[in-house]
């Protein structure tokens, strides 16, 4: 068997190998391009799907508090009186996705502070500083709510709430307080 070279396997091939040392600059910076355009689209789904999750999480939170604090508070007679959360510390009724302090204070995933207070007739969960897209998506879930106030503006009693209200309360792009209040 005859071993080929270099020279003979070019003519075997018809392909002068000097000319054959890579890609050019042009062909390279198309590659590069084409990268960046896919690393573009990864990192906007990847946003837009941590947007959804963090509105599920604050939107089950917030279910859960409500389910949480009503069992607690069943057959109370003073009402909600005296909750406060240190009560929900203490009692294991607080998810454990929300981070408690020292002092009762309880801080969301967003570094905003979490305040629950009660009354004779009801109790009222604050988030602040949600993010806007959060705020929006959340607020117009749903639920069994008395009133929802979004950024101090006018109680909504309205449910559901339209994603235009949403969207127009919700006006803060990263510090966006929301109030929710039941019965």
């Amino acid at each position: 068997m005859k071993m080929l070279d270099k020279a003979h396997v070019s003519e075997v091939a018809g392909v002068d190998l000097k000319l054959q040392r890579g890609a050019s600059l042009l062909e390279a910076i198309a590659y590069l391009g084409i990268a960046a355009i896919v690393v573009i689209g990864a990192v906007a789904l990847l946003s837009g799907a941590f947007n959804s999750a963090n509105s599920n999480q604050l939107a089950e939170q917030v279910s859960a508090l409500q389910t949480g604090i009503k069992k607690l508070y069943m057959g109370q007679t003073g009402g909600y009186t005296g909750l406060s959360n240190t009560v929900l510390q203490n009692s294991g009724v607080l998810p454990s996705t929300l981070l408690p302090g020292g002092g009762g204070a309880i801080t969301d995933e967003w570094g905003g502070a979490v305040t629950i207070a009660g009354t004779a007739t009801n109790f009222s969960l604050t988030f602040a500083a949600v993010p806007q897209s959060v705020c929006v998506n959340t607020v117009t879930a749903g639920g069994t709510w008395t009133t929802v106030t979004i950024n101090g503006g006018a109680a909504i009693t309205a449910f559901p709430i339209t994603p235009a209200t949403a969207s127009t309360q919700c006006n803060s792009a990263s510090a966006n307080t929301i109030v929710w209040t039941s019965t």
